[in-house]
């Protein structure tokens, strides 16, 4: 599909009055990365309404605008060549809690919630379920893509349905015509194939490091991604408020033990079968490790850190360098489990 030229300057006018103080030209996406590194988005926005998710796909689409849509970037490393077109932030963070009996309910959620912010007001209220999620920097929806969770539970367990806004066809639009509509689809836990740190959406998404240690990117449509997780249900049930905080207590020390105190995305690697990243990266001597202004934490090696002034170049060459050095010592082949986004082909 051919693209036409993106004029920046037609899209913020034509966006602006919709918008508003939600709308910004050539933004850093430092501002809104984890790990602090990043060039700058033609335009950014933020999403607060499921309207303007639809209106705005079906006007990429037919003006022909580059689409990007993320949550809160806590798993994403965006390119230091920044990011052309529009990257859209979900930020619609209402939910509802539907009692489905003296015990149990389910926990209807806008994909943009957030999970510290939800937790504090479900447990005083006594519905127990979603705490491993407690020291998850992003949102439900993001968590979706990759099953988020710890070590003994993960979303999957906990979710019910979710709805998408389907975009597919957007992207086959030629220039000049009616781009077709949109439409709601509603997707079971038994059709999203979630798997650790693995769901249907994530099949055609990741970067992956071949064994000459080059980085090989997905193939990206016009609208990114092409199914965009609007609403989750989640199942919840009662407990005693009391032992629900003492619970919460301990994960979030456990998470403060284990996270760096640096700026940092989420795990960098998937764990192998049988093993962790963090240990096979530890094995072959590169904790500690640095490259420019980015360290390879010692506290947890799956973790790199943005010791300040740190590049998306940094960062990358520290996977790579991670990932080539545990294939040779341990003839293991690490997966990332972050998301490269932006201009990283014309970076190189």
């Amino acid at each position: 599909m051919k693209l036409m030229t993106f004029n920046t300057t037609l899209a913020y006018t034509t966006l602006h009055p919709y918008f508003q103080q939600r709308i910004h030209q050539n933004e850093p996406l430092a501002r809104h990365s984890s790990f602090g590194v990043g060039g700058s988005a033609d335009i950014w926005l933020s999403i607060e309404h499921r309207k303007e998710l639809n209106d705005l796909v079906s006007l990429c689409a037919q003006e022909q605008w580059p689409l990007l849509v993320v949550g809160a970037s806590s798993n994403i490393l965006y390119a230091d060549a920044g990011v052309r077109g529009i990257v859209a932030s979900i930020a619609m963070q209402n939910y509802t809690i539907e009692e489905q009996s003296a015990e149990t309910a389910l926990v209807i959620a806008d994909a943009g919630v957030r999970w510290g912010p939800l937790l504090k007001e479900l447990l005083p209220l006594g519905w127990s379920g979603l705490e491993f999620g407690i020291g998850i920097p992003g949102t439900l929806g993001a968590g979706v893509i990759s099953n988020v969770g710890t070590r003994n539970q993960n979303l999957g367990q906990v979710l019910e349905w979710i709805e998408i806004l389907d975009a597919s066809s957007c992207n086959q639009t030629e220039i000049g015509a009616f781009p077709p509509a949109t439409m709601l689809r509603r997707y079971q836990y038994e059709d999203l194939d979630l798997r650790y740190r693995h769901s249907r959406f994530r099949n055609h998404r990741l970067t992956y490091i071949d064994a000459q240690g080059q980085l090989v990117f997905p193939k990206r449509g016009l609208i990114d991604p092409a199914e965009l997780i609007v609403t989750l249900s989640l199942r919840v049930h009662r407990a005693d408020p009391t032992k629900l905080d003492n619970l919460l207590q301990q994960y979030m020390q456990k998470r403060e033990q284990d996270d760096p105190e640096q700026q940092h995305l989420g795990s960098i690697f998937k764990d192998p079968t049988g093993t962790t990243a963090h240990a096979l990266i530890e094995q072959a001597g590169l904790a500690g490790k640095k490259h420019g202004n980015a360290q390879i934490s010692e506290r947890n090696a799956n973790y790199f850190v943005n010791l300040g002034g740190a590049t998306a170049s940094d960062i990358i060459a520290l996977i790579i360098e991670a990932h080539q050095q545990v294939r040779a010592k341990s003839d293991v082949q690490l997966s990332p489990n972050i998301e490269l986004l932006g201009e990283w082909q014309e970076q190189a």
